[in-house]
């Protein structure tokens, strides 16, 4: 049986507050856009039509008369670009502004005036029209969502709690902002420093005009135009040797032995790709931290809606998981956001924990916890009642109140730090899923009576080995290290054997563990053959068994090291192919034994029955192997 809801003390809960019923929450959870709308369609079609653009577009060849220098509101623009299509995903309101802003420099760079004619260029309006759809569509059904919650809390407005209305938003991405767009700076004065300085040369250096006579790609991999010019051949290095034909003429800026083509001054692609990077990274933390310190002020602005919801912590990631108050099973998500806690007077709350001596308690309890953490052995969070702040909607900001666990019996206020999204099943997904998988989260923990029910006591061992899939992946890691030596190794001694040393350890651990993993469980404990060597344990001595990022991790107490397995399969790949991933089951029975020890087996494993590891044999073999490649 799952435990009841963590419940929230009726002082916290708004008088008049209404339940977010299954009904209701369904109804909101409809009110999402249509998949025709999803951004990833709108950003693939503006990638590929700007792609097709560029390719079939005639590109300004360099001349004297208009060289190819810096281009700054050249460069501008492609920020534009590149933000759109980051604000496509995140920030429609922006992205809508973004694909205007793009349009304009569509329509000064001649784009409309060739889109009549080309399909190239016709291609980038079409695709900013359908972008632009499904941002308004994404919108409108936000607002959908906005009503519904708002038509689901009643006339009930509560103010925000007083630890909310303190919290602030927006100064880490600030921060972030700050520095990324001082590196920008920094990447202009570089260019501009380049830019003078050949100025300042050229002013000082004599004008030639000279003949092309070859091209010439020399060592460095780098094209050179070799040009006759008052009785002497100079070889000058270019971008675009395509701009420079046999046979043209060109001009040149003479210094002694420096020499530079007027229609190429100067090289500054490095420092305006610094500018790009800079630029995009620091306007779009900019414009994430002005929109959460918007939204969270709006949030404060005055009395809010309240719903009693039911929300849970995903044990992975952290992220928390809003379900419908009716819904003590936690079946089906509502929505789902990453959340921060928030107090009114952290400092004071602190001084009085150390006044009352009863720091020292909390703090071993808090560490603790941390160790449980790092051991991977804390149990799941529980399923907790709580009070929603806010009309919730696709992008909004929200605050909730609930208690953060069983021995903590105040209550905390806690702020969405990431935006509400809904618990909609993945664009790309082949069978259809429930809410919870739909969304990529793992469900809850099965309780150890139900796997125990399901499991037939029996006298014989017990053995959980590497399946079909953990031997594929097993069989994948092993190519991709032939091949990595092969490639390090071909070419003779290089400074590149230092990730054979680094890497070749980690990857033949992996590769043996994923080939012939096997646990067996017999009267007295477990045989756990990992890559080197197959470790005993005894039933009184396992703490905790868990499944967790394609690895079995057996806990063993304080005092001794905890048993890993990993890799032992592909977990991703198994439950989207609709099957429940081997090793997790294994982990689970192996709970439900160390819990019930009426199913363990009452026979003795025989060595022929304990495992093999293969990490030594695989050792030899890849020194044979690279043995191989240096010789042959």
């Amino acid at each position: 049986m799952n435990k009841a809801p963590l419940p929230l003390p009726a002082e916290h809960i708004p008088p008049g507050a209404a339940d977010w019923r299954t009904p209701d929450a369904q109804r909101w959870l409809a009110a999402v856009p249509a998949r025709w709308a999803h951004p990833l369609w709108a950003v693939l079609a503006l990638v590929a039509a700007g792609v097709w653009y560029m390719e079939g577009s005639p590109a300004a060849a360099c001349t004297s008369a208009a060289p190819c220098g810096t281009d700054w509101p050249g460069l501008l623009m492609a920020v534009v670009l590149v933000l759109t299509l980051y604000w496509v995903w995140r920030q429609p309101r922006l992205a809508l502004a973004g694909l205007a802003a793009g349009l304009v420099g569509f329509a000064e760079d001649g784009g409309f005036t060739e889109s009549f004619g080309e399909p190239y260029a016709l291609a980038h309006p079409v695709a900013a029209a359908f972008a632009a759809a499904g941002l308004v569509h994404r919108l409108a059904l936000a607002g959908r969502q906005r009503a519904l919650a708002l038509e689901a809390a009643g006339e009930v407005r509560q103010p925000l709690p007083g630890a909310a209305r303190t919290f602030r938003r927006g100064r880490f991405s600030f921060g972030l902002a700050a520095l990324l767009l001082a590196v920008a700076g920094f990447g202009y004065w570089q260019a501009q420093q380049v830019a003078d300085a050949y100025e300042e040369r050229a002013a000082r250096a004599t004008q030639l005009s000279g003949r092309v006579v070859a091209l010439d790609r020399g060592d460095e991999d780098a094209d050179f135009v070799k040009v006759e010019a008052d009785g002497r051949t100079h070889r000058i290095e270019t971008a675009f040797p395509e701009d420079f034909p046999e046979g043209s003429t060109v001009d040149l800026v003479v210094d002694g032995d420096w020499v530079a083509l007027v229609a190429e001054p100067y090289d500054a692609f490095g420092w305006e790709l610094l500018v790009l990077g800079g630029l995009v990274g620091g306007l779009a933390f900019f414009a994430n931290g002005v929109d959460g310190r918007t939204r969270s002020v709006r949030l404060r602005r005055g009395p809010l809606p309240v719903l009693k919801v039911l929300v849970r912590e995903d044990h992975e990631d952290g992220r928390t998981w809003v379900y419908a108050a009716d819904d003590p099973e936690a079946l089906r998500p509502v929505l789902h956001f990453h959340s921060m806690a928030a107090f009114e007077d952290e400092d004071k709350k602190e001084g009085e924990e150390r006044a009352e001596g009863v720091d020292d308690d909390a703090d071993a309890v808090d560490l603790a916890k941390f160790r449980q953490i790092l051991k991977g052995e804390d149990p799941p969070p529980p399923l907790r009642e709580a009070v929603l702040y806010g009309a919730p909607c696709t992008g909004a900001e929200v605050a909730l109140a609930a208690r953060p666990d069983e021995e903590t019996p105040e209550v905390l206020v806690e702020c969405s730090v990431t935006a509400v999204k809904p618990a909609v099943p993945k664009l790309l997904r082949s069978r259809s899923k429930s809410p919870a998988e739909g969304t990529g989260r793992k469900g809850p923990r099965r309780p150890v009576e139900e796997i125990a029910a399901s499991m037939t006591p029996t006298d014989g061992l017990r053995v959980w080995k590497a399946h079909g899939l953990s031997r594929a992946v097993g069989v994948g890691l092993l190519l991709v290290q032939g091949g990595g030596m092969w490639a390090m190794l071909d070419d003779g001694f290089s400074w590149t054997w230092l990730w054979l040393v680094i890497g070749l350890p980690w990857l033949m651990t992996a590769v043996a563990t994923a080939l012939t993993w096997r646990i067996t469980a017999d009267r007295d404990g477990l045989w756990v053959t990992g890559a080197w060597r197959v470790r005993r344990i005894e039933w009184d001595a396992i703490t905790a068994v868990r499944h967790s990022e394609d690895g079995i991790r057996i806990g063993t107490g304080k005092g001794s090291d905890n048993v890993e397995l990993s890799p032992t399969g592909w977990a991703w790949l198994e439950r989207r192919l609709g099957r429940e991933p081997y090793a997790e089951r294994a982990a689970e029975e192996l709970r439900a034994l160390q819990l019930s020890p009426e199913l363990r087996p009452a026979e003795e494993a025989p060595a022929a029955r304990q495992g093999m590891p293969v990490g030594p044999p695989l050792v030899a073999l890849s020194v044979l192997w690279g043995a191989a490649v240096l010789l042959l």
